[in-house]
This record gives C-alpha cells, structure tokens and sequence, in this order.
C-alpha cells in the first residue's frame, strides 16, 4: 500500500467505518505544519474538513486554498489578542475557554457567528487550556448568548498518563450539561490518532486526527 495522504486517509475512513457503528462523524484532518499541497492532495481525494492550530500559519494556508471552498477548525489555544483573526477565516473555534476570549471577538466588523465549542479542562492542572468544570454552565451560557459565536458543545483533550475512556467518560456527562442550556449543541470533539476508539465510545461526534492520516509533521523550521 502507498504511503501517500490520500491512501491513508482511505485507510482511516475505512476504519471509521467499522467502528462508528453508523453514527454520523466528522474527521477533521488537522494539517498542522503540513504544507497546502498536501491539504488541497487531501481535498482532490474529497476531503472537505481541516483542523490548524497555529496562526498565522493557519491563515496563510486557509488563503492559499480559498478556491477549494474547505471547512477550516481552529483546534489550538485561541489568544484573545488573535481572536479576532482567526475568526475571518475559521469556521469553527473548537477553543473557546473563557468569557474574556468571547468578549474579544464580539464587536468590531461586522461578520457571519461562528460554530464554537466550549473547551473542557479534564486535569487537575488549571494551566492547562480549557474551562474548569466547576464554571462550564456559566461559560456555555455566556457562548450560548453571544452575537458572534453559536455554541455547537464541546471540546477536551485526553490528559496524558491517564486511560483515556475514563477521561472521555467525564467529557461525555459535561457535553450533556452544556445540552441542558442548548439543546442543540450536541458536538463532542475528541480523540486523535491514539485514542479516537475510546472517543467515540463515548459519544465523540468530531475527530481530531492528524499523524494516523498526514503522517509526521515536519519539524519546525
């Protein structure tokens, strides 16, 4: 078998399959340090959703691959001070954390809401990005009103050095307290390429998958 992305990306989808146990997934394919030519190689195999976590590379490809007509996923840190410029070209803010970064992108020009999830800190560590679960409600209703993002549910990375059903467990009952202030937010985005399974075992409805499909990043230039 190839080793190119679109064979691999095949490989995955095939994998999905089997697993998802015909619920309704989205694999979001996250390009990071990826050059555009493997992204728009990616979208001529007929993949639409891509994830970037670092601006202003996130914004330099998402230019350059205008003409594909993509859905682009902040899936990083959003810093309040770039906020905003994320936010003319994502379509989905998977990193909203704080009232403080949703003031920063109210206002100003006027611009379609976009689809954003509430980031849940399952550590202990509250350096860590993400939202204690002790202020989840006041966060998700402070989304919930805002007039540039529609809250969409949530988002999680499973901490390292703890099996991460369990953590993914703890996602799923803070994903149906976001449910009860909107019912519609019903997105649960987790898992990459070593615990999308267990993700998905608990409700996971957005992949974030990287190596498993675009192979290793290049290192940093």
């Amino acid at each position: 078998m190839t080793d190119a992305p679109a064979a691999r990306l095949a490989a995955f989808l095939e994998q999905l399959e089997d697993a998802r146990r015909a619920r309704d997934v989205t694999l979001i394919v996250v390009s990071k340090r990826h050059p555009a030519a493997l992204v728009r190689e990616l979208a001529a195999a007929g993949h639409r959703d891509f994830g970037e976590s670092r601006h202003p590379e996130s914004r330099e490809k998402a230019e350059a691959l205008a003409d594909l007509g993509l859905t682009w996923h902040f899936v990083g840190q959003l810093q309040r001070n770039k906020a905003r410029q994320v936010a003319r070209y994502a379509d989905v803010l998977h990193s909203i954390d704080s009232p403080a970064l949703v003031d920063a992108l109210e206002g100003g020009e006027e611009r379609p809401q976009r689809d954003a999830l509430v980031q849940v800190n399952l550590t202990d560590d509250p350096g860590r990005g993400g939202v204690a679960p002790a202020e989840l409600e006041s966060l998700a209703e402070r989304v919930a009103g805002s007039s540039a993002l529609r809250l969409r549910g949530v988002m999680a990375v499973a901490p390292l050095g703890e099996e991460p059903g369990r953590a993914f467990e703890r996602l799923a009952h803070h994903a149906a307290r976001v449910r009860a202030i909107e019912p519609a937010a019903d997105w649960i985005s987790a898992g990459m390429s070593a615990d999308w399974r267990e993700a998905l075992e608990h409700g996971a409805t957005h992949l974030r998958i990287g190596t498993a499909i675009t192979g290793n990043r290049p290192a940093d230039g």
